[in-house]
């Protein structure tokens, strides 16, 4: 009701019921490994199977045999099964270089444009050997050319293609298009601003992604200026027409190749079965740079991270740096191999023994899968295919719901297990805390577990009540920073507790909490504690559990016996 004063009129309120209740920020999964091109150490970000083969390759061949990287068999698994962002940090066995290409003038065959592409590795080279349809013998789905086309000296512009480099010139496949860029750093077309210029590189001196040169951001997928010779500043004279010191700098029309690349995809790779200490061409010390840089939970953001191809036998360091790095995070849970290919259920337990984390779980046995790209039937470690699993539950339930049984632990792209387990292998899997997949009629290949690799009883021994954790602390978190330096009072602290509740109210609704409740007030912050510029809050939570164990007893009743009330 209005305060009215004693004189008459009309009284204007403002009630403002339009605040939005904030939602968790959404992340997906990560995954370190190999790939066939793509930026070398360089997290980079896809949000389908298409674009992590845009960017990351599907497969490669060696000897004259087709392969495909555990990474990428993983990927198409992961968006096969409801997985919306995947984190891809490409890891190599030594030095990766890019491919360069020159543009060139009509007045000399000097360059005038130099690119380089974002991609490392040989199999960018596409070499100079081109046809009258402009076909490259070296020309590949997994490499490019370039195009200058619409080269106006009057106007001093040109436009920059960047094609498919297996196209020809009478069926382009054009993959950015980069229309009217000029060589006047003084323009907002000029090519450098519009295309971008800058080289990116993991600097294992501060563990952080750096900007080794360059002025403009990379607005390209596939290519970079990496040098102009012949600047054209102020191309127009006072009457507006083009100086003609700048008009021999325009490029002419034509294509361009890529060479100069180093880096191969190893020959001879431990792949599939073959995979121990040597996996996929490269050793557990190749990971580590990937491994380091992926802990800086400020920069990167996943709830799932995996390393299909890495196992704890034949790369324990490796695996300690990843489970040390996803507890110090706390924000993810890191899917781990215990053992190779040829290694039996006791190697797998004693491997997993190991091991004392909520933060890490770990499946068994191997895999049969279909290869994407090759069509070849071949085994894979579970971990390639556990993201996928984890994406599917989260798509059809919550991520505090198991990821495992008939309902949202199938394996769909999974033709077979290594080992159809008995009961007694199911059994010495869980009591070991590795997840069984487990193999049924007319339902097929399925997960049958979801205990993490915490040894201790607790309720943090089970998968859904971790990723519950997960995704409280990280959007509580969220909420958190914006009362940093906020005055410790009583207004604070409700607007915490306002915006709180209801996030926990729903997720209890949805079946993810038994109860909860928030202390926030004069009981935790005494004078004492506010004086320590310190907002203390306690939340209790009871999260629900999983009916893992399930008995029916038929009790059978002679006829004309009363039924128990």
């Amino acid at each position: 009701m209005a305060n009215f004063s004693s004189s008459p009129g009309v009284k204007l309120n403002e009630i403002d019921n339009s605040f939005v209740t904030p939602t968790p920020v959404s992340v997906g999964a990560a995954i370190i490994g190999p790939t066939v091109k793509g930026p070398v150490e360089l997290p980079t970000l896809v949000t389908s199977y298409s674009d992590f083969k845009d960017k990351f390759g599907g497969s490669f061949t060696s000897a004259s045999n087709s392969f495909s990287f555990l990474t990428s068999i993983s990927a198409y698994n992961y968006f096969t099964e409801g997985g919306e962002s995947l984190l891809v940090a490409r890891v190599v066995d030594g030095t990766f270089t890019a491919a360069s290409s020159s543009a060139t003038v009509a007045t000399s065959t000097a360059a005038s444009i130099v690119f380089e592409t974002l991609s490392k590795g040989t199999i960018m080279n596409t070499g100079t050997d081109f046809d009258s349809d402009g076909v490259l013998t070296a020309g590949s789905v997994d490499n490019i050319k370039f195009e200058i086309a619409g080269s106006n000296i009057d106007a001093g512009t040109f436009n920059v293609l960047v094609r498919q480099g297996n196209d020809k010139n009478s069926d382009k496949i054009t993959l950015e298009t980069f229309n009217k860029v000029s060589l006047d750093p003084n323009q907002s077309n000029f090519i450098s601003k519009v295309i971008g210029d800058q080289v990116v590189a993991y600097d294992s001196g501060t563990n952080q992604i750096d900007i080794t040169s360059g002025e403009f951001t990379n607005a390209s997928r596939y290519i970079r200026v990496k040098s102009i010779t012949d600047l054209t500043p102020d191309y127009f004279d006072n009457a507006g027409l083009a100086k003609t010191a700048f008009t021999g700098s325009i490029p002419v029309n034509g294509t361009g190749s890529f060479g100069g690349a180093t880096g191969d995809v190893a020959a001879g790779a431990n792949m599939y079965t073959n995979i121990a200490t040597q996996t996929q061409g490269l050793a557990g010390t190749d990971y580590d740079n990937m491994i380091s840089l992926l802990g800086n939970v400020n920069d990167y953001q996943f709830n799932i991270l995996s390393t299909p191809g890495l196992n704890n036998d034949n790369h324990t360091a490796q695996i300690s740096s990843l489970i040390n790095n996803t507890i110090e995070r706390g924000d993810n849970i890191f899917v781990m191999d215990t053992v190779g290919y040829a290694a039996t259920l006791a190697n797998a337990l004693t491997q997993a023994a190991t091991r004392n984390t909520s933060y890490a779980s770990t499946y068994w046995p191997w895999l049969r899968v279909q290869d994407p790209e090759t069509g070849k039937l071949v085994f894979v470690p579970a971990s390639t295919m556990i993201p996928g699993v984890y994406a599917h539950n989260d798509k059809v339930a919550n991520t505090w719901n198991a990821p495992a049984g008939i309902s949202r632990g199938g394996l769909s792209t999974v033709l077979q297990a290594k080992l159809k387990l008995t009961e007694a292998n199911k059994a010495s899997l869980y009591d070991g805390n590795i997840n069984p997949i487990a193999t049924f009629p007319k339902k097929g290949v399925v997960v049958f577990g979801q205990k993490t690799l915490q040894k201790g009883t607790s309720a943090l021994d089970r998968i859904n009540v971790r990723r519950l954790l997960i995704d409280l602390k990280s959007f509580i978190g969220q909420i958190a920073d914006t009362l940093v330096f906020e005055n410790n009072t009583i207004t604070t602290r409700n607007k915490f507790l306002s915006e709180v509740t209801p996030f926990l109210e729903v997720i209890q609704q949805k079946g993810g909490l038994f109860a909860f409740k928030i202390i926030m007030d004069d009981t935790n912050n005494t004078d004492d504690v506010i004086d320590r510029n310190q907002l203390v809050g306690n939340i209790y939570i009871q999260p629900t559990k999983t009916a893992e164990f399930i008995s029916l007893d038929f009790i059978v009743l002679p006829t004309g016996a009363e039924f128990p009330a």
